[in-house]
């Protein structure tokens, strides 16, 4: 059975590395016998560990997939990276990266202009912000809700335009960002959308 050899201060460092809560921190380390990495490898196992706390690590391997449509009028090239060769290859990963392509595909909202909100271009987002307070200052309302008004419609557009950010087409329930936060909790990498090309019969 394992030991219990370890310290509030292992505990806090599992927590920052993990982003996982206190108990399972300590279940963790009480069940490894107090060996951070391999509770850390136990976390990750449980889906304890945040997916949060991977981003930032280096993700160089992955896959780009094509996917095209039935009709033979639209086409996807995807690339979606995550960090070993191993996970790329598994069922799951394969899976992640085929469901992302043909919600590109199927482009429902919108086609999206940029994987992230943080890289729709700002000329793009002031451009529709105006439009946004021009409609809503028509309609009247107080300032202040005319703000709020505002606002909303911009997260609606992000919705839109931003892969990350859009509902799925399969269960709009849950969001591209979504699918890629329960691959990274369940694979125990950093995975990342690195870019995608959308291609339809006849557009410039």
């Amino acid at each position: 059975m394992a030991t219990t050899s370890f310290t509030a201060k292992d505990v806090q460092e599992l927590r920052q590395r993990t982003g996982a809560g206190m108990m399972d921190c300590r279940n963790a380390l009480q069940e490894t016998g107090g060996d951070i990495e391999k509770a850390i490898d136990l976390l990750r196992k449980k889906g304890h560990a945040k997916a949060e706390k991977r981003v930032g690590r280096s993700a160089k391997e992955g896959l780009i997939a094509s996917y095209i449509h039935h009709n033979g009028k639209v086409g996807v090239l995807v690339e979606v990276n995550c960090e070993t060769d191993f996970v790329a290859r598994t069922d799951d990963f394969k899976q992640l990266v085929r469901s992302i392509a043909e919600h590109i595909a199927a482009g429902v909202p919108s086609v999206a202009l940029a994987v992230t909100k943080d890289q729709v271009s700002a000329d793009v987002v002031e451009r529709e912000r105006a439009i946004f307070a021009d409609q809503a200052a028509a309609s009247g309302k107080p300032e202040n809700i005319v703000q709020k008004m505002v606002d909303g419609r911009v997260d609606k557009f992000y919705k839109e335009v931003a892969l990350m950010e859009q509902p799925w087409v399969r269960d709009d329930s849950r969001t591209i960002g979504d699918l890629v936060k329960d691959a990274t909790a369940k694979t125990g990498e950093n995975i990342v959308i690195r870019r995608f090309s959308r291609f339809q019969m006849g557009e410039e």
